[in-house]
């Protein structure tokens, strides 16, 4: 809230004699009007420092993603094949400095290594890329001019097994606060459920930066419709000692309570007032849920006391064609088409995440698996974060955990992804006793496992991390992405999770209730199947490993993979053998799919010129795979029916047709008009069926019957000669505010409108009203063409182009061309 000029509330203070305070919070968005320039020398940290030719643009931004794609970017084919570097930042703004003011700034992610200067002076670095962070900027702050510098240095690569983007690529934000005021991230709201679901003992504990004898706190509780359900005005006050904030507890009894649940995401709105006496110093928002849950060893996960498998995706931070650069359209697009496929939960693979995607998760009902780390002690590439953690994971940890434990859509900590500490010597040297005892800082005596046995510095090391975790937050479990199933794992032994969690190898999930009795289990990551959109590999019923084992090169002159479910990483599974696995077994609490959509980099099975991922069930560009309406089938309630693939083939040739079905006793298909037999699902381990046909000309329809009754039918056509474009916006309008994005699917069609399933025009995009081409893409793992740019080839007949809004309301033409097809165009309008 921000309490300067505000009239109205001044108003209500000085009739309740409360006075108003000379400063109050003041949270502005930092983004906007930022210099920068790809090049690095020390003067750029000065105030002074000549920077009037510089480009000048708004946060967030990536540079990398404005890049070529070449062999010798030293990221290589696995971080993307784009440049790092080294990047330099500057805003020129002025404040006006009051004297019981602080004033900081806020980064919610830079990648990576980032020095923040406030002229000239140095405040500080953050090696972790992933990682939210702010500093004081006070002490040197003038009246009126002032400069800020960012330098940002990805420039030692590989550093990431994944595409990681280069530079401020989250949101800055500038907080003018009261000398008193909460700290940040300085709330923590947990809630208790009473048996019969209706009340709810809400617990809040605030810390206050800067607090006096007088200081007190007020806590008030809304509901969605802005109604006050609970108050205290007397919350407990325990004294900071050494520099600490000031802690005050507070408990209030909330009536009638509504849950948050995935069909229900209701939130509250908590209002923390600090006043010093009688003057109202600070005011601070918290958004909490309230629910209850549970992991049982033996009967898998509850929401709420309702029973239900954990349908997850494991998703990284890119947002295709855009980058890393977080913008909120973007992220809400993949969250609505995760959820339309059946969808219910997201790990945040494997660092932490942009705060606005754990927020929508919060408000459209994601269950959340949060995690840390992708790598700890030992590395997994020349540059990691490895060369960083001994010093700042405690640090890092403690930030992770403070800033997103009030999100009620997290319901697991992850500490770690695939560490390498799993086992001993293993990519690099073991912690020593005397590092373990340098760096763990336990607070008690850790070197013996409750046998009685000595235990590993790795199992040492796994404790303490969950040690930070659960002395911040101690009302939900802990586990970790492992892909060493052995008991002896030494993540498993001690007390480092509570909730097993394997990486694959279905083959051994028969045996986890006798190897790991009492604990509960998850797939922290299943299949690794492998898909190109459009292409598939016949017959359908033989099966790909790509390669034959993970440390073996693949080479296939092709750089596709089919898009059935038949085409897999040695260490993975195909999606319906897995999902078979979780859905007839329910101590399986339920999997996160290794991924929901393709991401740059990691072009397994593949090297350069692949630069992006084939794992996805919707491909880089936001077009669904087939094996996406397989989970539509068993996730949702929506009637499905979906032949696949496209009737354009060379005729004679022999085509394996499959079809994911539901509600529905079974299916016919027709070859122009003629019956190719019905096929049934046998049992309920079965969940497509297949005809193999000769292709002819013309037309395939499905039709599906229940009771003898014809409920669905779908038709698919030989496609003619390409024609024109088609052109589909994701919405009609967007807001002016210089981020909304509309995304325009571009369809290759013949004159009847069929989708051409071979094209591969080159489109040109043009666009006026003041909006621009913010990205094109089109799904293909091994294109060369540019992302920012305003052309693009179409990719077994699609490709994707992004309008991004000005700042000026009105409409936005945006335009098609390809030589010998009829162009399109689409209005947007720019409200």
């Amino acid at each position: 809230m921000n309490i300067r000029n505000n009239t109205i509330l001044s108003f209500l203070l000085l009739l309740a004699g409360i006075a108003m305070p000379a400063t109050a919070r003041d949270r502005q968005q930092f983004d906007d009007d930022w210099l920068f320039c790809l090049a690095d020398t020390a003067a750029m940290a000065q105030q002074n420092y000549d920077d009037s030719k510089w480009r000048r643009l708004n946060l967030p931004h990536d540079w990398s993603i404005e890049g070529d794609f070449l062999a010798s970017n030293p990221a290589g084919a696995g971080g993307g094949a784009l440049p790092g570097g080294v990047g330099w930042y500057r805003k020129h703004f002025k404040v006006n400095r009051q004297a019981d003011e602080k004033t900081y700034i806020q980064f919610d992610g830079v990648y990576q290594n980032s020095t923040v200067f406030v002229n000239g002076h140095e405040l500080g670095t953050r090696p972790y890329g992933f990682i939210s962070f702010e500093y004081e900027l006070t002490p040197w702050l003038n009246e009126g001019d002032n400069v800020v510098a960012v330098r940002v240095d990805n420039s030692k690569q590989p550093n990431c097994r994944w595409y990681s983007g280069s530079g401020i690529y989250r949101h800055v934000f500038l907080l003018h606060v009261n000398t008193t005021h909460v700290a940040q991230w300085g709330t923590y709201v947990t809630s208790r459920v009473a048996d019969n679901a209706k009340t709810a003992d809400v617990n809040v504990e605030v810390e206050v930066e800067g607090a006096a004898a007088d200081t007190r706190v007020v806590n008030t509780l809304f509901d969605a419709s802005g109604k006050v359900v609970a108050t205290d005005t007397k919350p407990q006050k325990t004294a900071g000692n050494g520099g600490k904030p000031a802690l005050f507890k507070s408990s209030m009894r909330l009536k009638n309570v509504r849950l948050w649940s995935l069909d229900d995401p209701y939130q509250y709105k908590l209002e923390t007032a600090v006043y010093n006496g009688k003057t109202l110093v600070d005011t601070y928002t918290t958004m909490t849920g309230v629910r209850y849950f549970k992991f049982d060893a033996e009967k898998g996960f509850s929401l709420n006391g309702k029973p239900m498998k954990l349908n997850g995706v494991c998703m990284h931070h890119d947002l295709g064609c855009l980058g890393a650069a977080v913008n909120d359209d973007a992220i809400r697009r993949q969250l609505l088409s995760l959820r339309e496929m059946g969808c219910n939960a997201f790990r945040t693979s494997h660092n932490p995440p942009a705060p606005e995607l754990l927020a929508m998760c919060d408000s459209m009902g994601f269950i959340v698996m949060d995690e840390a780390f992708d790598m700890w002690h030992k590395k997994k590439t020349r540059y990691d974060y490895s060369l960083f953690f001994d010093k700042w994971f405690e640090r890092d940890l403690t930030d992770f955990i403070r800033r997103d434990r009030n999100h009620p859509s997290i319901l697991i900590w992850s500490t770690g992804n695939e560490v390498l500490e799993q086992w001993s010597s293993d990519g690099g040297e073991d912690l020593t006793i005397e590092q373990a005892n340098l760096i763990l800082n336990f607070g008690h005596d850790a070197s013996t496992l409750s046998n009685g046995k000595e235990k590993s510095t790795n199992t040492m090391l796994a404790e303490r991390l969950a040690e930070i975790v659960r002395s911040l937050d101690n009302t939900r479990p802990i586990t970790a992405g492992c892909n060493e199933p052995n008991p002896n794992n030494h993540l498993f032994k001690g007390n480092g999770v509570d909730i097993i969690g394997y990486n694959y190898h279905n083959q051994n999930m028969a045996d986890v209730p006798k190897n790991f009795p009492g604990k509960p289990f998850v797939i922290t990551e299943s299949n690794s199947s492998l898909h190109s959109r459009g292409y598939y590999v016949m017959p359908s019923d033989s099966v790909v490993i790509a390669p034959k084992e993970w440390w073996l090169p693949y080479t296939d002159p092709s750089f596709m993979c089919s898009a059935y479910d038949n085409s897999r990483a040695s260490w993975g599974n195909h999606h319906e053998e897995t999902w078979d696995l979780i859905k007839h077994n329910d101590f399986i609490t339920g999997q996160f799919i290794w991924t929901g959509w393709d991401y740059i980099g990691e072009p397994t099975p593949y090297s350069f010129p692949a630069r992006s991922s084939y794992f996805g069930v919707v491909d880089l560009a936001g077009f669904p795979k087939d094996i996406y309406y397989f989970y539509q089938s068993e996730w949702t309630d929506k009637d499905v029916l979906h032949l696949f693939p496209h009737w354009n083939w060379i005729k004679g040739q022999t085509v394996d047709l499959w079809c994911y079905y539901n509600h529905a006793d079974e299916v016919e298909l027709f070859v122009n008009g003629r019956s190719q037999g019905v096929r049934r699902k046998e049992n309920d381990h079965q969940y497509h069926v297949m005809w193999r046909v000769c292709f002819e000309p013309g037309e395939v329809k499905v039709v599906a019957r229940k009771d003898d009754k014809t409920v669905r039918e779908q038709t698919i056509k030989t496609a003619g000669a390409p024609h024109h474009i088609r052109l589909t916006s994701d919405k009609n309008s967007i807001n002016a505010n210089g981020r909304s994005l509309v995304f325009v699917t571009v369809e290759v069609v013949d004159k009847d409108g069929n989708l051409c399933p071979n094209a591969e025009n080159e489109i040109v995009f043009s666009v006026d009203g003041g909006a621009t081409i913010a990205g094109v893409d089109n799904g293909c793992q091994t294109s060369m063409e540019r992302f920012k740019v305003n052309h693009r080839k179409a990719f077994f007949g699609k490709c994707l182009v992004v309008v991004q809004a000005g700042r000026q309301p009105g409409t936005a033409t945006l335009k098609a061309q390809s030589a010998d097809l009829e162009q399109a165009e689409t209005i947007i309008k720019i409200k």
